[in-house]
This record gives C-alpha cells, sequence and structure tokens, in this order.
C-alpha cells in the first residue's frame, strides 16, 4: 500500500523458517526514505506465499484469515498515518509506528501551536499587562509566520526543534518579496516573532535560542519634525474653516506636550493637575507602554485647552486620527510646508523643535516623551542633538574667528 510518500510492504523472514516449515510475515513502513519494519505474528509456508502481490496465494481457510489480517494491519497503519497528518506537525516512519501499536509518542511542538498558545495567554491579559493593539500586532506577526511556513515548506507548521537561523534569514526574504514590507516593519515582525521563541528556550522546549545570533537589518531612522520657522509659520496662519483650525489646534498642543494621538483623544480634566511646583501638568499613563506621564503645560498648550474648556470631561474635541492626517496634509499644501505633515510628526516636534533644540538633556525628553527605555531616545533622536552640537559650534567657530 502506497499513500503519498508512505510505503507499506510485507514480505518473508525465511532464515527464521521454523521446524514446521514456515516462516513469518514482516511488515516495513517506510516514510520520507526511513524504514521501520515489525513482525506481524502471522507464519506461513513459503510456498503458499505471492511476493509480488504481498499476501497468500492459496485459498486456504488459513491463508485467507493471514490475508484478511494483513488488510486490517494495511488499515491500521494508514489510519495511524492519516492521524499525524491531521496534527499538522513533521512526524517519522517511527511515529507511525508508535501510533499503530500503541505506544505513547513524545509529540513534537510545533512553532505556530506553540505561538497561539502565546497568543491565547497574552489574550487574558489584554487591559491588564497589554493593550489590544499589542496583542493585534503579535497575532499578526503570527499569521505571517504562518503564511512563509506554507509558501517555504508546503505546510501549516514546522517544528520548534528544527528552527535555525537561516529560517529567520528566509523568513524576511519572504517579506520581503512576496509582501513587499519596509526594513523597518520586517524588523518589528521578527522582534515579535522571537518573543515566543525566547519563552520556549526558558520553559525548555529548545536547548538554545535559535536566533541568537540574529542581527536585524539596517534602518535608515531619520527623525522628521517641523524646525523652528515652520511651527511658527504654521502658529501664526489663519484660517477660516473650522475644521483646519481645530485640527491645527489639535496639532500644535501636542507639538507642545508630545501627546501621541492616544493620549491626546482620551486626554481628560482629571489628567490635568497642579504640580509641585505650582504649574499645571499632564499625568496619565501611555497607552503603549503602560508608563505614568508628567509633561508640565507649556502657556501655548494651555491656551489651546482653555480655548476648549467647554468640551466636557475631555480636555480636547474628539477627532479622528485618520481625518487629522488627512486634514494636516491640506494644510501644509496651504501653509507651504514641503513635507508631508502627520499628527505622530507633532510628538517628533516636541521632542526635537521645542525641547533638544533649547538645551533640554535627553533624559528629560525621555521622560517627557513616557519613553520604555532612554535608549529608544538616544536612537531616535541622537541625530538632532548631534545637528545641534554642529550648528553651535559653526557659531562659536565664526565667533573664534
Amino acid at each position: 500500500m502506497k499513500q503519498n510518500n508512505l510505503s507499506v510492504l510485507f514480505f518473508l523472514k525465511k532464515d527464521k523458517t521454523n521446524k514446521q516449515g514456515t516462516c513469518p510475515i514482516y511488515c516495513r513502513i517506510t516514510y520520507l526514505k526511513r524504514r521501520k519494519q515489525f513482525s506481524t505474528g502471522e507464519f506461513i509456508n513459503p510456498f503458499e506465499w505471492n511476493a509480488k502481490k504481498q499476501k497468500a496465494s492459496s485459498k486456504s481457510i488459513a491463508n485467507q484469515q493471514i490475508n484478511l489480517q494483513l488488510e486490517i494491519i494495511s488499515a491500521n497503519i494508514k489510519k495511524a498515518y492519516l492521524q499525524l497528518q491531521l496534527s499538522r506537525v513533521e512526524f517519522t516512519a517511527e511515529d507511525i509506528l508508535n501510533i499503530y501499536i500503541g505506544k505513547p509518542t513524545v509529540k513534537e511542538v510545533g512553532v505556530i501551536k506553540y505561538f497561539n498558545g502565546f497568543l491565547d495567554k497574552k489574550e487574558k491579559l489584554i487591559g491588564i499587562d497589554i493593550q489590544l493593539a499589542t496583542w493585534k500586532k503579535f497575532n499578526y506577526a503570527c499569521s505571517q509566520a504562518q503564511d512563509f511556513i506554507k509558501w517555504k515548506f508546503g505546510k501549516n507548521d514546522q517544528p520548534l526543534s528544527k528552527l535555525k537561523l537561516q529560517f529567520l534569514h528566509d523568513f524576511e526574504y519572504y517579506l520581503k518579496t512576496e509582501r513587499q514590507q519596509s526594513q523597518v516593519t520586517i524588523n518589528k515582525c521578527i522582534q515579535r516573532f522571537r518573543k515566543p521563541i525566547k519563552i520556549a528556550v526558558a520553559e525548555g522546549y529548545l536547548e538554545k535560542d535559535p536566533f541568537a545570533l540574529h542581527m536585524p537589518g539596517k534602518v535608515k531612522k531619520e527623525v522628521v519634525f517641523l524646525s523652528t520657522e515652520e511651527l511658527d509659520k504654521l502658529e501664526k496662519h489663519v484660517f477660516i474653516q473650522p475644521r483646519l483650525i481645530l485640527v491645527k489646534d489639535l496639532f500644535i498642543f501636542c507639538c507642545y506636550t508630545g501627546l501621541a494621538y492616544h493620549e491626546m483623544s482620551s486626554l481628560k480634566r482629571e489628567h490635568i493637575v497642579k504640580g509641585f511646583d505650582g504649574n499645571e501638568w499632564i499625568q496619565m499613563k501611555r497607552k503603549k507602554t503602560g508608563k505614568l506621564i508628567s509633561v508640565p503645560l507649556l502657556p501655548k498648550a494651555k491656551r489651546i485647552l482653555h480655548k476648549y474648556r467647554n468640551t466636557g470631561d475631555f480636555a480636547l474635541p474628539k477627532f479622528s486620527n485618520q481625518k487629522i492626517n488627512s486634514y494636516l496634509k491640506e494644510i501644509g499644501g496651504i501653509v507651504g510646508i514641503n513635507n508631508p505633515i502627520s499628527h505622530h510628526m507633532a510628538r517628533k516636534t516636541f521632542a526635537s523643535t521645542v525641547l533638544l533644540y533649547n538645551g533640554v538633556s535627553m533624559e528629560i525628553v525621555s521622560e517627557l516623551l513616557g519613553h520604555s527605555s532612554i535608549k529608544i531616545t538616544q536612537e531616535y533622536y541622537g541625530k538632532v542633538v548631534q545637528k545641534r552640537v554642529s550648528k553651535e559650534m559653526r557659531r562659536v567657530s565664526k565667533r573664534t574667528k
């Protein structure tokens, strides 16, 4: 019997012929060029065996029973094979035999199966330790990994034990060529994919991290923000349309507070408190990291809050991020700002133009932005500091000529 890569062959062990002149019938399972054989427990006279048809040639009752038993063995091996196929993990001829004889097998855990278990645990922590948006990003990474495994190996899963560094290299190639993703997006996906793999190592499913030597693809990180002149031009421009006036105010407010869209849209009156210095501060948790942020209100931000003081519990009017970004493009064209403006640019403008260009230290900028680590701030805004230093040194150079 053959099915795909599976072969079941019955043959005689003539070297074990007994005193009665009969020899045992053996069964050989071949799968993916690997063999396992076992005795069927049946004996037959070699002259009554048809090797080509793999069954007894004589129609005696005893031989008919042997043929029936061989058919049952074939059917049960086929059943074991199908059972392993449905498990969607790699298996061997030995695994087929173990299931056939009822021997307990240690099931190999698949990458996607383990990742799904990781997602199930994380899902219960939504709103406690992680945000729904974060869980969705991990879920998307899992989906992409499964699509890659199907594309690369023609299967729905791949055993954890088979993971090698080449797996990530091939995964990255797939995301670039088949999904046309940018290096930044690929790095994020691989970063999320590696998270459950590291946990699998800690839990003993893997002896070591197969991706320990992986280096993320290089990305040119350029922070785009409004210059002092562009920010000033935007602030001074007077719009007539109410929608553009509102979007401009929301954008300017974030240029002087560094709030991301989610924090701005959920900012309530209760989040504005009087600080130790007598000044008003924004105190709230950053949705992305869960870290508490405390930002002192600068005069321009205060004026915008005062302008919209009659908006109920929320400090500012509600407006969708999609519409804000759409109207900001329109605003940029009207004001004459070359770079496309998005709401997130306000946060970067706060860090760069408002803070770093005015001599505020990197540590304080990191704290005000609510970054989980100062390394993130340094990674993104290090070049901004270098540009400022270069500008100052040029000024000093002119004075010391």
